[in-house]
């Protein structure tokens, strides 16, 4: 399957915290920016992704436990490519959304260089 398909599918099939996170970064709520969701940066799709930015957001639920060295491998390789990636923990989404969404705030600020936000 390409890459585009897969990434249609996932889209479609998105997780509960997926679409949970989603609701706060679509639209270009943070900031401004806009997010792509479940977006293809070949060979991999991250879950989300502002390209204005380079930034990439993943969501890690129990099943990354047992793929931390791929997972590595994956940010390392997005990372020589210009993108800076974030990782939260699918309950961390789910119990501390305010929190994820500062992290993210944090993140785009250092990014941009700015203080903080006008």
């Amino acid at each position: 399957m390409k890459p585009t398909s897969n990434a249609r599918l996932l889209r479609k099939n998105q997780t509960d915290v997926e679409h949970l996170l989603w609701q706060k970064l679509r639209n270009r709520q943070i900031l401004n920016f806009k997010f792509r969701r479940q977006f293809p940066i070949d060979p991999f799709i991250v879950d989300f992704c502002c390209l204005e930015l380079k930034l990439i957001i993943e969501l890690d639920g129990s099943q990354h436990f047992e793929q931390v060295t791929y997972d590595e491998k994956r940010s390392v390789s997005l990372g020589q490519r210009g993108f800076k990636v974030i990782r939260f923990w699918n309950n961390d989404v789910i119990n501390n959304i305010e929190g994820v969404l500062e992290k993210i705030y944090l993140v785009i600020l250092e990014i941009t260089g700015k203080e903080r936000w006008l």
